[in-house]
């Protein structure tokens, strides 16, 4: 049988990377104006072209070219010109699980409509692949997905090299996510250019295809041969017609094909062996020396890490929950809004910008992004809460009274310390001129207050920062009405309140103050609540004591600084300097806070440390030695920084919250946070993408690299037999286990000077100088995380209850709801969103554990439940209970009984 070289012509498209978008998308219309041109020759030779699996792409075509969107369609549905699944090629471990999500059904949404998607998971340069790729892919309906990354080591510009320990001998294999389901995995062995630039004339051909075929043959487990046509922003070869004549000819043995990966899928599934090698979970090279992982992107830059963690918890835990809530109590779900916003933040989240591997500007271009999206987030929350707030029967309120509507969107009931900035009185612009309200106010007197729950109990409460403040609403029906409004900060504990629902409590005016908060004057290096206990020392180290299991950690919070040498990709320690820490360095106390309700207590370190790497880095650089040989180490010169640390103990907290900020007056060094817990395993837990990840705490044999760092999501855990911890993080992606004395090492900046790749693209601003911050929440549990469940306030930690100052009015609903109710034994919940092309309440969840459980959820008003996979397309019908298998990704779809 004749083996078939499948040549699939494309060009990798970093939208973004070592120019900036605009640059980029210059270079990308020429490109895509020269495709269109060679599909239109007469005699159409050009048979296909890939593009590199995303559909944002043609957004950005669109908006120079809209003339040519039909035809562009037309090249789609004639199986041409190939797009999807994907809305971008995002970095897969740094976007949350429901962006990834997302991506996928936004790509599948926009292919459709141009007429054909293609059904593969496209992964060219994903800098590592979460596990639960397979089981996402699946429940889509793609049965391939093809990589470059993850098993095969790769060294510099994506050699391979040999190793007798390969994962898999071919670059066909099944790859088999923790739930069981699996795709056929075909892994780039030879990188996504293997195919590049074919020679036409027959002396360079033979050249060429003699070493091609060769290096091809050597992992092909069958006679379809892949050869991958372009590279990164490679433009068009249109003389591909004539170097596959010429090859014909050269090689009778061999069918030369301009193909698609659809064709290549269909016949390579025809050819496959029975038995492929089982690759199973994350592909992240865990088989190579270390050194090209490229995990370090989970460091780089670390602001656009945080920024992106408080866009898409915006969207998908607050924004999306509330929209949903607000549909079930009649109102219209803004579907198309949510989908620009997720549109609009996902415009970060290729691998080469949301990874901070770029140049400057591309990043100052994502910053700006990112405030869009806050901007429309923020505001979408603050209107659909009031407008929920205005269905909710308020008119049982006391005389006088203000009612607060606080709204959980999570999956889980919560009890939580809420802080909402009151207005006490208004008085606007047309009720007293401008220039008298803000002596009037002033002067007012306020009568006492007491904070009661919709139940009438009163509450502890702390009512304070007292301001006149100007302001304005926008109302539907009239003019922009501006006020001044005297204003306080008010504080309660919130308690149970329903997930996906809401509780109503009020400020209410009375003679005497009734359960009012009076700070404390205890000791500033003490924090207790009902669940920890917390010493500090005197440099800053703190025992943490859990009260229900009477065991302490010792000594955690320890900083550390080392030098590094390496670039936005890969860290490199300075050699010949050991890290400083700030352990036994004194630091500077206050005691900012101390109520029943929270302690509040800052300490500073000043640090001593070099200013810069020595001059021989300046000379590697030049040079572009590879970070693995560098030599350089840390100057002579030195610099101060200063480590401000703001710790936070709520009533209702499982543990104490943290909140860095550092004057970063440093170049080429890493600053990490340390937890030394004494735990001594062999393996440890990490949140990924749908997936509470198990991995080992020491590396493989072929691990050369005396770094061994991993992503996250939002924490990592270590857990002996009786207890654990737990470091929950906002945009902290970066973490190493230490396994000597079993610490959880959490990088909170990390300073470089170059992107690092091909050449020598110097990025200043990657030194991250000035004010840098960073916050963390550290909970100690009983066993390990998922048994004890307290994934479930790791999960929660910086999604906070949303309070919303609402009128005495009347209306549909109680002023305490749940809309959906839901058991189960230890599912994640993840998200709670409307279908994309119907009025079906779509709440997805995940089963941690390897062992399968049961899930009971239902929806009032009656509504029909049913299981769903991704793209919401029914898989079974209503049931009273659901299995959950072990390791599953659920969701189920809620239909209004007609």
């Amino acid at each position: 049988m004749k083996k078939t070289a499948h040549i699939i012509s494309h060009s990798h498209w970093d939208r973004e990377w070592y120019l900036p978008f605009e640059k980029h998308r210059y270079h990308f219309i020429k490109l895509l104006n020269q495709l269109i041109n060679q599909f239109q020759k007469e005699g159409n030779a050009f048979q296909s072209f890939h593009l590199d699996g995303q559909t944002l792409l043609l957004e950005d075509y669109f908006a120079v070219h809209p003339e040519n969107r039909e035809l562009v369609k037309q090249l789609v549905e004639d199986k041409k010109l190939h797009i999807g699944p994907w809305y971008v090629l995002q970095d897969a471990f740094l976007t949350s699980s429901e962006a990834n999500v997302r991506n996928l059904q936004i790509g599948m949404h926009d292919s459709k409509a141009y007429g054909h998607v293609s059904k593969i998971g496209y992964f060219p340069d994903t800098f590592g692949i979460y596990g639960q790729a397979p089981q996402l892919l699946k429940q889509a309906g793609i049965e391939t997905a093809a990589f470059g990354r993850g098993v095969k080591p790769t060294g510099f510009n994506n050699t391979v090299s040999d190793f007798p320990s390969f994962e898999s001998p071919f670059s066909e294999v099944n790859w088999k996510a923790p739930d069981g389901s699996s795709v056929i995995g075909i892994l780039f062995a030879n990188w996504y250019s293997n195919g590049n630039e074919i020679p036409v004339e027959e002396e360079e051909a033979k050249k060429y295809w003699d070493r091609k075929l060769q290096d091809a043959e050597k992992y092909a487990s069958t006679n379809q041969l892949l050869f991958m046509n372009g590279c990164d922003h490679q433009p068009l070869q249109k003389t591909i017609p004539e170097a596959i004549e010429t090859a014909s000819f050269m090689y009778p043995d061999y069918t030369f094909k301009h193909s698609s990966f659809d064709e290549y899928m269909e016949a390579l599934k025809e050819d496959l062996p029975e038995k492929l090698q089982v690759i199973e979970g994350e592909l992240r090279n865990q088989r190579s020396d270390g050194w090209s992982t490229l995990v370090n992107t989970a460091s780089s830059r670390i602001y656009l890490k945080q920024w992106n963690h408080h866009c898409q918890t915006l969207l998908e835990k607050i924004a999306e929950p509330l929209a949903v809530m607000g549909f079930l109590a009649g109102g219209m779900y803004p579907r198309e809004y949510l989908r620009f916003m997720w549109k609009s933040l996902m415009k970060n989240h290729p691998h080469d910008s949301i990874c901070g591997c770029s140049v400057d500007e591309v990043h100052r271009e994502m910053v700006t992004r990112f405030e869009k999206v806050a901007q429309m987030g923020e505001l979408f929350v603050q209107e659909h809460g009031a407008e929920l707030a205005q269905k909710i029967n308020t008119s049982f309120a006391p005389e006088g009274a203000i009612p607060l509507v606080v709204f959980n969107t999570t999956g889980w009931d919560k009890n939580e310390t809420v802080t909402k900035t009151v207005d006490l009185e208004k008085v606007y612009f047309s009720d007293m001129h401008f220039e008298q309200i803000p002596a009037y106010l002033k002067e007012k007197d306020l009568p006492n207050y007491k904070v009661v729950d919709h139940a009438g109990n009163a509450l502890d409460f702390q009512l304070e920062n007292f301001a006149v403040e100007f302001g304005y609403d926008l109302p539907d029906d009239k003019f922009r009405q501006p006020f001044f409004s005297k204003r306080a900060n008010l504080t309660f504990f919130a308690e149970k309140v329903p997930a996906f629902g809401y509780k109503t409590f009020y400020l209410v005016p009375q003679e005497l103050h009734e359960k009012h908060v009076e700070p404390s004057t205890d000791d500033m290096m003490e924090m207790e609540n009902e669940y920890v206990h917390l010493l500090f020392h005197e440099d800053g180290t703190f025992d943490l004591t859990n009260k229900a299991a009477e065991e302490t950690f010792y000594n955690m919070g320890i900083y550390e600084d080392t030098g590094d040498v390496g670039n936005e990709y890969m860290f490199k320690e300075a050699k010949g300097h050991d890290p400083i820490t700030t352990k036994g360095v004194p630091a500077q106390f206050r005691l900012v806070e101390k109520t029943p309700l929270r302690t509040v207590i800052e300490f500073t370190h000043t640090l001593s440390i070099p200013a810069t790497a020595d001059e021989r880095l300046a000379i590697e650089q030049n040079h572009l030695i590879w970070h693995k040989e560098r030599e350089a180490g840390r100057s002579s010169e030195m610099t101060t920084i200063t480590l401000q640390t703001v710790a936070t103990l709520e009533k209702g907290m499982k543990g104490p919250a943290f909140k860095l900020s550092v004057n970063n007056q440093a170049a080429d060094h890493r600053l990490r946070v340390l937890f030394p817990t004494g735990i001594q395993t062999e393996t440890h837990q990490a949140d990924s993408i749908f997936e509470i990840v198990t991995r080992p705490n020491t590396p493989e044999k072929e691990w050369e690299n005396p770094s061994f760092c991993h992503h996250q999501q939002r924490f990592a855990s270590l857990a002996g037999d009786e207890i654990g911890l737990t470091v929950a993080t906002a945009g902290l992606q970066e973490y190493e286990i230490l396994p000597e004395d079993g610490t959880i090492a959490v990088t909170v900046l990390r300073a470089t000077a170059e992107l690092g790749d091909w050449g020598y693209f110097p990025t200043p601003e990657a030194q991250c100088l000035g004010l840098q911050t960073a916050e963390w929440q550290v909970i100690s549990h009983e066993s390990d995380i998922i048994s004890s469940k307290s994934f479930e306030d790791a999960y929660q930690y910086k999604v906070p209850l949303q309070v919303t100052q609402t009128s005495i009015h009347e209306g549909a609903f109680p002023a305490a709801h749940q809309f959906v109710n839901w058991e189960s034994e230890g599912l994640a919940w993840t998200s709670m969103k409307m279908a994309e092309e119907r009025d079906d309440v779509m709440i997805r969840w995940f089963n941690p554990a390897p062992a399968s459980t049961w899930l009971k959820a239902s929806i009032q008003p009656d509504s029909i439940s049913y299981k769903s996979q991704i793209l919401e397309e029914q898989t079974q019908a209503s049931s009273n209970q659901y299995e959950v298998a072990g390791c599953e990704i659920i969701t189920l779809g809620f239909q209004q009984k007609r």
